[in-house]
């Protein structure tokens, strides 16, 4: 006989006391109108608990043409604070002349966070590290008699300028005059020296410079002046930094497995080894809220690693995450870019300036939820699910603790025990479960049920009815006890995403997993009918069951609630939910649902689509008609639009011809710690294969030529000028051409030698020892369908 089933046991603690708010001295700026306040588990404004969302994006390594268009993606994705680098060597590479032009343009970017209700982090240094040359110090200060990144005063003095010019061209835009800072970080990384660390906070304060939270990055054991910067943690996917054969890190595998150890003692140990330890991993967890500032939005490529990192890998660590606790979801980077060109040398980290990674000369891509030159990516759509469902229910979520199962993995190498967690406040919570992990699968896991044990007179929570498999690679959350207008949904085997309200009812979005049937479990003392178009309802121990739902735009489940109130509740399969959108429009909330991107922006709303008549849905539908609409019709609760969208014009096909094939491939050199180096420069004019590229005149300014080819190094040059390169490792080659004049592109590919000591994922290695342009074809990113 099969063993009897036993469900996945947890029993969640009597809540602990709140720790008193505003007992750490951070301190918002006075008549602030919502004062930023951190206490021990998480950080409050305006009195409610608060649950940011940060995402890097380097404002000079992006065209300032494009900054605002920018921003509201990232802002339509559920960020609701931009952090950027201030990186000295963009800003003053040579001594004396301090630059704020064009695309160095600190104050208008801050500006424009400011103007769409965006918070605005400078992380002002001086030492950023970000893959950038002398981890962005200039290479004057570099020759100069001191000692960098220490309280040398010869130091100090020019990095006190440095502070007063950003103090400059951010004056006026602090909490004080209503501006977007909320935090400033101090350094980077730098895990030994809490001295020097109190000594740049003080300049920077002297300089001019104010925020609520002046804050730290935290890996590494770090040691801290003692209460003066908040702790902040990181945690990726993959790293770039570690050798070339080394494997998946573990310091990455980690963070695939609930836990509530914060320190991540990879991130840096190139220029730090893990033996070095500055203090105590996790030394602020009892006094400090678990933020977060670098979880991985994606990875860089170095030359001798090149790891690939997918939506469901960023998607999975960022739910993990916030299941062992985190109260601030900072991803790194959240938008890629380009390295300027410097006006003496590269700008690049690289074996030359003795670092032990020769980086792209020019691309910062990251692979990052939106790309170099604005591309979405599939994790901007995995992430944005999550982060609606912050925005609906942070101030729930950031007080909850997790709470960790009895039954949970032994060890890193565990890959068959099921990885959960609850996050609750003693009544109610969410269930988080992560069955993904890159490079070694996870089972399923079937005859899957939960019993979650809450302290209060409401007892366990047993669930769902009927157990279920949970499949390979999937991650999600369930709502415990969620109150929604009056009605208790017990349970939901659907995340939640958002709630809106439509023709006097309050409508919760929830978003379906593959693999899973949906099953909604109602307080039946909470409401007096329910209709179930496209499911089942039955009602058992003081509770209505709907099951049997056929997730989609019309799989609307209506309540009337006890207390008269009207409730909806409405499934989405798992892809359509990822093209949900939520922002004010045409004077209203509304949910857009679109298949590529959505741009809300005051009163119009743009969509992204590569479709020649995109096809949207709104709820509620608009009072007004879409402009451009052709089509109109309904979709369940939706309403549907086919609009005209903006087209590329009369392009020829790309045409790519060949001009000399590639030679031999040069002999492989290694760099600093014995890692491969980047093949010389004249290697590119007398080995790479040579293939031609006529860029047309009139294309957009988000034109983008997107390259499949196969190799070891790619470059692009206009005549002399270096305009893209890229590392191979299986994904295409996306070149900005949108900004560049018409005339003949060359592709110089090199090939890679058999013998070079470069990890590449398996799935590409057979492309290495190639040099060939497979095809291309033009693309643009920036397509308004709506306006």
């Amino acid at each position: 006989m099969p063993a009897p089933h036993r469900p996945h046991r947890l029993r969640v603690p009597a809540p602990s006391a709140p720790p008193p708010t505003g007992h750490l001295p951070f301190a918002d700026a006075p008549g602030a109108a919502d004062p930023i306040e951190v206490t021990g588990r998480w950080l409050t404004r305006g009195g409610r608990p608060w649950f940011p969302v940060s995402g890097e994006f380097h404002y000079s390594r992006f065209p300032a043409a494009g900054w605002e268009e920018e921003l509201l993606k990232m802002k339509a994705a559920g960020v609701t604070a931009v952090a950027s680098y201030v990186i000295w060597i963009h800003h003053e590479e040579t001594e004396g002349r301090v630059r704020f032009d064009g695309d160095r343009d600190l104050r208008r970017f801050a500006e424009l966070c400011a103007r769409h209700g965006l918070d605005f982090i400078p992380r002002i240094g001086p030492w950023s590290h970000a893959e950038v040359r002398n981890g962005g110090l200039p290479d004057w200060l570099m020759a100069r008699g001191c000692t960098p990144r220490t309280d040398d005063p010869a130091y100090l003095e020019p990095v006190r300028a440095w502070f007063t010019a950003i103090a400059g061209q951010l004056r006026g835009l602090d909490r004080a005059h209503g501006g977007p800072i909320v935090a400033v970080q101090i350094e980077n990384e730098l895990y030994d020296q809490p001295g020097h660390l109190l000594t740049l906070k003080r300049m920077a304060q002297e300089a001019g410079l104010a925020a609520p939270l002046w804050t730290s990055t935290a890996w590494g054991g770090v040691r801290l002046p003692p209460d003066e910067l908040l702790p902040l943690y990181g945690g990726y996917t993959e790293a770039f930094w570690t050798e070339a054969d080394g494997g998946w890190p573990d310091t990455c595998r980690k963070h695939f497995f609930f836990t509530h150890q914060r320190d991540d003692e990879g991130i840096g140990a190139d220029l730090r080894p893990t033996t070095v330890r500055g203090g105590e991993p996790d030394a602020f967890a009892d006094r400090f809220p678990w933020a977060t500032c670098e979880l991985g939005g994606g990875m860089a490529v170095s030359y001798h690693r090149r790891p690939r990192v997918d939506a469901a890998d960023i998607g999975a660590l960022g739910l993990t995450k916030i299941g062992c606790g985190s109260v601030w979801q900072g991803f790194y980077m959240f938008h890629g870019g380009t390295n300027p060109a410097g006006e003496h040398t590269t700008l690049q980290e690289s074996h030359a300036t003795g670092y032990p990674n020769d980086l792209p000369v020019l691309t910062y891509d990251f692979q990052a939820p939106l790309g170099e030159h604005g591309q979405y990516r599939p994790s901007y759509h995995e992430l944005r699910l999550q982060h609606l469902l912050l925005a609906q229910y942070g101030h729930l979520l950031a007080p909850m603790e997790s709470v960790l199962p009895e039954r949970r993995p032994q060890g890193q190498g565990d890959r068959d025990t099921l990885r959960w967690a609850v996050r609750s406040d003693g009544a109610s919570g969410f269930l988080f479960v992560n069955n993904h992990q890159p490079h070694e699968p996870l089972p399923e896991h079937p005859g899957t049920s939960f019993e979650v044990a809450f302290p209060d007179a409401g007892g366990a929570l047993t669930f769902p009815s009927t157990p279920v498999t949970v499949p390979s690679g999937a991650y999600f959350c369930w709502p415990l006890r969620l109150d929604v207008a009056g009605l208790r949904l017990e349970w939901a085997t659907a995340q939640p995403v958002c709630t809106v309200d439509v023709d006097g009812r309050t409508v919760l979005v929830l978003a379906a997993t593959d693999g899973i049937a949906p099953e909604l479990a109602l307080d039946a003392g909470t409401l007096t009918s329910v209709r179930a178009p496209s499911g089942d309802v039955v009602r058992a121990d003081g509770r209505v069951l709907v099951t049997g739902i056929r997730p989609g735009t019309d799989a609307l489940v209506e309540v009337d609630t006890a207390d008269g109130g009207r409730v909806g509740l409405l499934v989405l399969d798992a892809a359509g939910a990822r093209t949900l959108y939520r922002g004010v429009a045409w004077g209203a909330e509304r949910l857009v649902l679109c298949a590529d991107g959505v741009v809300f922006d005051h009163d119009e709303v743009r969509v992204h689509s590569r479709a020649e008549r995109p096809s949207v849905a709104v709820l509620p539908a608009p009072e007004r008609d879409l402009a451009g609409a052709v089509r109109q019709g309904a979709d369940g609760v939706f309403t549907r639009y086919a609009v005209e969208a903006d087209r590329l014009g009369e392009v020829p096909e790309v045409s790519v011809d060949l001009v000399r094939p590639a030679g031999a491939a040069p002999a492989p050199v290694t760099g600093v710690q014995g890692r491969a180096s980047v093949p010389a420069d004249k290697y590119f004019e007398t080995v790479a294969a040579e293939h031609r590229v006529e860029v047309p005149e009139g294309l957009p300014d988000g034109a983008i030529l997107r390259v499949r080819w196969s190799g070891d190094v790619a470059r692009a040059y206009l005549g002399d000028a270096l305009v893209a390169d890229q590392f191979f490792s299986g994904r295409v080659w996306d070149i900005g051409v949108g900004r560049l004049p018409a005339g003949p592109l060359r592709l110089c590919v090199l090939p890679l030698a058999d013998d070079a000591a470069v990890y590449v994922p398996e799935e590409a290695r057979a492309g290495l020892g190639r040099a060939v342009v497979e095809g291309a074809e033009w693309v643009v990113v920036r397509r308004s369908a709506i306006r």
